[in-house]
């Protein structure tokens, strides 16, 4: 296998860093291997690719989708962030629950966030670029957003003390985890 899997604080996340091959000329890496990705449980047929530029300070989620639900695969390409997923799923013993790791340019890693969570990152560094495979299409009808700050949920996100986090208007309007639609 081209990876080493991390488990998270909850289970059906996984942390992926994959094997670098680097010598004087740069670095080598696979970054996707359906065979390798479909024995972790992670779908093969990825329909969509997204990409993110956001500078320091700026917060983005908690994101998911109701309607066309997707699982992502997440990694950050230029710069540093700190990368969220919790868990919507009212069945699961973790429901409300979140994770949180780093990922950077640096250390390669990604994140496999599969339907039913929820997700939003940080960025930490002065500027960062966010690429990620979906499992399914965008559908702004089934677009939601969880209160990035609702403390019943109690990210720890890393924002500097004294610093508020920058919020698109969309993500202003978060709901409570009491109030946002969740899955079975």
């Amino acid at each position: 296998m081209a990876f080493e899997i991390s488990s998270t604080q909850l289970s059906d996340i996984l942390l992926l860093e994959p094997r670098v091959f680097a010598d004087e000329r740069g670095f080598f890496m696979e970054t996707y291997q359906s065979r390798d990705f479909a024995r972790l449980g992670i779908p093969d047929n990825f329909v969509q690719d997204n990409q993110s530029g956001s500078r320091r300070g700026i917060l983005r989620g908690l994101h998911y989708q109701i309607l066309n639900p997707q699982g992502k695969l997440v990694r950050c390409i230029v710069g540093e962030i700190f990368d969220v997923a919790v868990d919507l799923r009212r069945s699961s013993p973790t429901f409300g629950r979140w994770t949180g790791t780093y990922l950077s340019a640096e250390n390669k890693r990604q994140l496999w966030i599969p339907i039913g969570f929820a997700h939003g990152f940080f960025t930490v560094s002065e500027w960062a670029e966010v690429l990620y495979k979906a499992s399914d299409y965008y559908n702004p009808k089934g677009e939601r957003c969880v209160l990035w700050n609702d403390p019943q949920i109690g990210v720890q996100w890393p924002v500097p003390a004294g610093e508020s986090p920058l919020l698109s208007p969309k993500d202003q309007l978060g709901l409570p985890l009491a109030q946002a639609e969740t899955f079975d």
